[in-house]
């Protein structure tokens, strides 16, 4: 079992910035992969962007290549997604989630942004 929890969602204005964190415990050693999906209102979960404990082997979704950066303290087991550029759609539910012999995901963090 892997144990998820996600911080630094938030309100902000179109234009600015927002850092995620996910903190994740338990038997992180059987991770494989981590990652960010998210889900706007009426929307199915998509993708965002996804790395590995070493912080190797990055992907992004094309919505939000060159504007959003994962990156991970493997000390701290904590996986951060800086969003720079925000827009109107990219108000969504944030979702952290690991691959770790199974699926695991956090609770979700919200992100609004205002025009």
């Amino acid at each position: 079992q892997v144990q998820l929890v996600e911080s630094g969602g938030g309100l902000v204005q179109a234009g600015e910035s927002l850092r995620l964190s996910c903190a994740a415990s338990g038997r992180t050693f059987t991770t494989v992969r981590m990652g960010w999906h998210r889900q706007a209102p009426g929307k199915d979960r998509e993708f965002v962007a996804s790395i590995t404990w070493a912080g190797d082997n990055i992907d992004y979704a094309d919505s939000v290549k060159g504007r959003f950066t994962i990156s991970t303290d493997n000390a701290k087991k904590t996986v951060y997604l800086q969003m720079n550029s925000l827009k109107h759609e990219d108000k969504a539910v944030y979702y952290c989630w690991c691959y770790a012999l199974g699926n695991y995901w956090g609770q979700g963090t919200q992100v609004t942004v205002s025009s």
